[in-house]
């Protein structure tokens, strides 16, 4: 007797595929874009959690998933597959513009400390004069 392959679940999240997706192999959760790092650079295995840091689009045009393990912070990439949630996706991908790394607040003087004209310019600026 054949033994049936079990179904996916995520480790992280918990996350199971509907019926009749069960012989489909996921190198990430579809639902959190998380995995378990198999084997680092060195070839040794780490078995951390790869957590989805940001999104890359290559020259193809091909959307890949960065990830950075928990355990021994390698980072790594994986090719988005059509299951992947949208909203998850985007999520990551504006996280650099919704948590910048400077306060936008002072925007303008740092851009005077580093020898701009310290006004933010551009197109609303020349509509509030």
């Amino acid at each position: 007797m054949k033994k049936e392959k079990e179904a996916y679940k995520c480790p992280i999240c918990g996350w199971l595929p509907q019926r009749g997706e069960k012989g489909r192999r996921w190198t990430h959760c579809p639902n959190c874009l998380s995995g378990i790092h198999k084997e680092n650079g060195e070839g040794l295995e780490c078995g951390g959690t790869l957590e989805p840091v940001g999104v890359w689009v290559k020259s193809d045009r091909e959307w890949e998933i960065i990830q950075r393990c928990s355990l021994c912070g390698e980072m790594v990439s994986d090719p988005m597959s059509e299951d992947d949630s949208p909203v998850k996706v985007l999520s990551i991908a504006s996280k650099p513009l919704s948590e910048p790394p400077f306060p936008v607040e002072r925007m303008e003087e740092l851009t005077r400390m580093m020898g701009g004209r310290g006004d933010l310019g551009g197109y609303y600026y020349e509509q509030r004069k």
